[in-house]
């Protein structure tokens, strides 16, 4: 398995003006020495194929590959018509951008609220998603929700967007640990097989990384182990850290 890091996880440094997506770059590769890179859309300032295009250079001439686009602002629902409409609007140009920049997989939340979907809003999901799928295997990648917020954090509902979406080019990408509801505590095992991508955060590789990972190895996941850091504070280091737990996991096998 290839591991990766978040972009996310230097969103402090970002917030400072003390790193910009080359620098992620630039670091990925020769400070952490690692073969993909997982992007936040956060980190582009802009869906413009012609910067996406400087992008993707900066990607290739540093033999990154990009596991993951994590797209914010393009969720399914909101209750407003004019909401919905302005983000799907924005999930095909993310999607788009995940062609040019040669992304495995994009990270398109549903949206919603609470830990129910009404019928209304999983009908639309459903219909997106699906939409969305058509143009993922289309483009040879795979498209899928996070367990990040609302109804996606209880493993019922994720277990029904997938499959009743039913193709091979949608999947989740896995947050570890972060579910809730009733099944919260098997929520990581019951969705593993469904895994496109992964976040891994300090909880995890401070606490039961081994029998985290081991669940994806049981099922033949193919795709990244990405660390994600939350604080905004002594980024560097402590992604260092996070990378070296799950490299001495891996190493083990």
């Amino acid at each position: 398995m290839l591991i990766s890091i978040a972009s996310y996880a230097f969103h402090g440094l970002l917030k400072n003006k003390q790193m910009d997506i080359f620098g992620y770059l630039e670091s990925c590769k020769y400070r952490y020495h690692l073969q993909t890179a997982d992007i936040w859309n956060g980190f582009l300032p802009t869906a413009d194929p012609g910067y996406l295009a400087t992008v993707r250079q900066a990607l290739d001439e540093r033999g990154l590959q990009l596991a993951n686009l994590c797209v914010d602002g393009a969720h399914i629902w909101e209750d407003d018509p004019s909401a919905r409409e302005h983000n799907h609007q924005q999930a095909l140009a993310w999607l788009k951008a995940g062609v040019i920049l040669g992304a495995r997989s994009v990270r398109i939340d549903a949206g919603g609220k609470d830990d129910v979907f009404t019928d209304e809003q999983l009908d639309h999901v459903l219909m997106r998603y699906k939409e969305y799928a058509r143009f993922a295997a289309d483009n040879g990648f795979k498209v899928g929700p996070e367990n990040h917020w609302g109804p996606e954090r209880v493993p019922a509902n994720m277990l029904r967007i997938v499959r009743e979406v039913n193709s091979p080019a949608f999947g989740m990408l896995l947050h570890f640990t972060n579910w809730h509801g009733e099944d919260a505590g098997q929520g990581d095992e019951l969705v593993a097989p469904y895994v496109m991508h992964t976040h891994i955060a300090w909880n995890v590789t401070e606490g039961p990384l081994a029998a985290k990972l081991e669940l994806l190895h049981k099922v033949n996941y193919q795709g990244a182990l990405s660390v994600e850091h939350h604080t905004g504070e002594n980024e560097y280091t402590e992604v260092a850290v996070q990378v070296a737990r799950v490299r001495d996991v891996l190493s083990r096998w």
